[in-house]
């Protein structure tokens, strides 16, 4: 039985064997799928940073989306941070889900602001939704590193108390 994550590699090698994406072979239709799959991974990774920020910053991050956007480069970029005060007073990168397209690839991939690449091969609502466990690997990879990089005094469930639930 092919796990997601195995699928996903799997359709990434048939891409590159096959010179498509999905069933795009052009640069001006990749994009267009690029721009389709942007828009089935928003609610997707809306909801793993939230997921993230209940349990690690008790709720004090604020999820922001930039939407699709052009490279320097001229490629495309989309998304989505998540930030949070500790984060913001010590001037660190907020945790992310990234999805680029760069302007010399063959296709798009996702990443983090401190996490490599991972192929992307969005085509409907399905397959978003099956991404739902990288985008978790790819945003907690990310609050790892900062915490690396800077202290666990950026992670709010290790310095606030948690609110109590009210009856």
């Amino acid at each position: 039985m092919s796990t997601p994550i195995n699928e996903a590699l799997l359709r990434h090698f048939r891409d590159l064997r096959d010179g498509v994406h999905g069933q795009a072979v052009s640069r001006e239709d990749k994009e267009r799928v690029f721009a389709a799959a942007v828009e089935l991974l928003d609610p997707v990774a809306r909801r793993v940073l939230a997921e993230l920020d209940a349990d690690l910053l008790l709720g004090t991050g604020e999820v922001v989306a930039s939407g699709v956007t052009r490279s320097k480069e001229g490629g495309l970029n989309a998304m989505w941070s998540l930030t949070w005060p500790e984060q913001r007073a010590a001037q660190e990168q907020p945790i992310a889900v990234v999805a680029h397209y760069g302007a010399g690839f063959h296709h798009p991939h996702l990443r983090g602001n401190t996490v490599g690449d991972w192929p992307m091969n969005v085509f409907d609502a399905a397959d978003a939704e099956a991404q739902a466990d990288t985008l978790r690997v790819i945003a907690a990879g990310d609050a790892h590193n900062l915490v690396f990089q800077e202290s666990y005094r950026l992670m709010p469930a290790l310095t606030r108390s948690a609110p109590t639930a009210r009856h």
